[in-house]
């Protein structure tokens, strides 16, 4: 019999902790504790079990110095402090793919509701009401149903709907046309699938670029008595655009399983609307994905406990110590250039090329490479991460290839990367600078073929224009009265009057209006906001 001990922190399926038990692993189930009471029934756990009600905080993870293992028994890990479980060697686990079906499932669910107006009619009839002419619904056949993300959910969600008789219409700008059309999904710009959508569902992760996907904006560019749809993640919808879209007859209904605060007020304007239905986020409350959820989590932190094998995992595999303290720079780095080639590309990522150069060409480059794919896939998916990220590169149909170059001469950067879409290819290149501990800062070398040396973090513009008199002074002059301060500005340029770059570290984000009126000047040939 074991002695490792496993503390079972919120309700979990006894059944999916199987694997768990039969291993001979000791279970403790204590739930619903305080900050203290959890820090206390860890003292000599190896392993901790969640779902997303117990907050696995820093301090929580920093006063639990014998766990070894965190496993979240759904998708998200909002609910735990992964950097600092990462900082202290504890791996952090999850089950990315066991609420798919359940989730599409649900979507279906409300996608009938809607179109049938079915929770309305069950209250009228069970208020003694006979009002058959009062839900009229529409048929599903025929319609067209767009799809916003085509994750495995979205997919899954696709091929139900097609058994309907639908036509289906998606925007996933991390999709290669050949996959949407092994999937008969007609991919579109995100403006036609808003105009043409009967029905519309989101199934994106929420990000700075996906969250209110659904707004003001969007809803004017729909046809009128279109049907609203989210299950995925609270915020993707602007929740009072919608409220004003349905009291101005726009939008005919909308389901919501999702909320941005949740649970909701009691007051929220939507759950006065007689067209919304509304549920308490049951998008993977099924028994099945319940005890599927805690069966995935329970084999990878047996397998993980008894032999070191990783599976599931959402941060860096463990390394040894020299390894680690060798490739961490790098790491670094290469998670900032995928970042920044992730705001770069236009289109689906088709191809990725990495080189290697210098000491790096002597160590296992592959975490080097999980951790720029990582960055570039971030926005992809909910559930990318280093270890998965290129499983997430596979599904979508990228091609990595990576090569290792010796060279003597220190010119050389030490990681390359080239980023190819069917219509560009973007290059950006990174190194360390100086020795020592303090001193192996990444910083990026190269853009585009232009020779520059920026430190990849924070708010950056990166601008081409033509290489004239009076450019650097007009940035300058628009930051400054946009009270947008420039700490560095770095420039880059091929040939004296030619095309010449600009990459310009600021301490905020620039507004909209900023970047407008820097394109509307001549000389300015493109301008694009990055973030770190």
């Amino acid at each position: 019999m074991s002695n490792t001990k496993i503390l079972i922190a919120d309700e979990v399926s006894e059944t999916g902790l199987q694997p768990l038990r039969a291993a001979g692993f000791l279970l403790e189930r204590k739930t619903k504790l305080s900050v203290d009471d959890l820090i206390a029934a860890l003292q000599g756990c190896e392993g901790l079990v969640v779902r997303s009600e117990t907050k696995v905080t820093a301090d929580v993870l920093g006063r639990a110095p014998d766990l070894r293992v965190v496993g979240r028994a759904g998708v998200g890990v909002d609910n735990i402090d992964v950097p600092a479980a990462t900082a202290r060697g504890i791996v952090v686990m999850n089950a990315p793919d066991g609420n798919t079906i359940t989730t599409a499932e649900h979507t279906m669910a409300l996608l009938v509701s809607l179109a049938r107006r079915v929770p309305q009619a069950n209250s009228s009839l069970r208020s003694g009401k006979w009002e058959r002419k009062s839900f009229i619904g529409v048929e599903l056949q025929g319609k067209t149903l767009g799809i916003i993300g085509l994750g495995r959910i979205g997919r899954a969600v696709g091929s139900r709907a097609r058994a309907f008789g639908m036509n289906i219409v998606a925007y996933d700008p991390f999709i290669a046309p050949e996959q949407a059309r092994d999937l008969e999904i007609e991919v579109a710009p995100l403006d036609d699938v808003f105009a043409r959508a009967d029905f519309l569902t989101v199934h994106t992760p929420l990000t700075a670029e996906t969250r209110a996907i659904v707004d003001r904006e969007a809803f004017a560019k729909m046809k009128k008595g279109v049907r609203i749809i989210n299950c995925a993640r609270g915020g993707l919808v602007d929740e009072g655009a919608l409220f004003d879209a349905i009291k101005s007859g726009l939008v005919a209904g909308a389901a919501l399983d999702v909320f941005t605060e949740e649970p909701p007020r009691v007051d929220h304007p939507l759950l006065a609307l007689d067209e919304v239905i509304a549920t308490p986020h049951l998008g993977a409350s099924t028994a099945e994905a319940q005890e599927g959820v805690a069966f995935t989590v329970a084999e990878q932190m047996r397998d993980y406990l008894l032999s070191g094998a990783l599976r599931g995992a959402v941060n860096i595999p463990a390394l040894g110590a020299k390894e680690l303290h060798a490739l961490q720079p790098y790491i670094e780095l290469a998670q900032s250039l995928g970042r920044f080639q992730a705001q770069l590309v236009d289109g689906a990522v088709r191809e990725v090329r990495i080189e290697y150069a210098g000491e790096i060409v002597d160590l296992n480059a592959a975490p080097v490479t999980r951790s720029f794919l990582a960055g570039l896939l971030r926005d992809v998916s909910a559930r990318v991460n280093a270890v998965n990220a290129f499983l997430i590169a596979e599904e979508r149909g990228i091609t990595i290839n990576t090569t290792y170059l010796r060279s003597s001469t220190d010119s050389v950067p030490a990681i390359r990367t080239h980023v190819l879409t069917s219509t560009s290819e973007q290059s950006l290149s990174g190194t360390l600078f100086g020795y020592g501990e303090q001193a192996r800062q990444g910083r990026i070398t190269e853009l585009n073929g232009f020779h520059i040396e920026a430190i990849p973090h924070g708010y950056m513009l990166v601008m081409r224009n033509q290489d004239v008199p009076g450019v650097i002074g007009r940035v300058g002059t628009t930051l400054g009265e946009r009270g947008v301060n420039i700490s560095r500005f770095h420039l880059g340029r091929r040939e004296r009057g030619g095309e010449a770059l600009a990459l310009i570290e600021t301490d905020a984000p620039l507004a909209d209006e900023a970047v407008e009126e820097l394109l509307s000047f001549e000389p300015v040939i493109s301008a694009l906001q990055i973030e770190l």
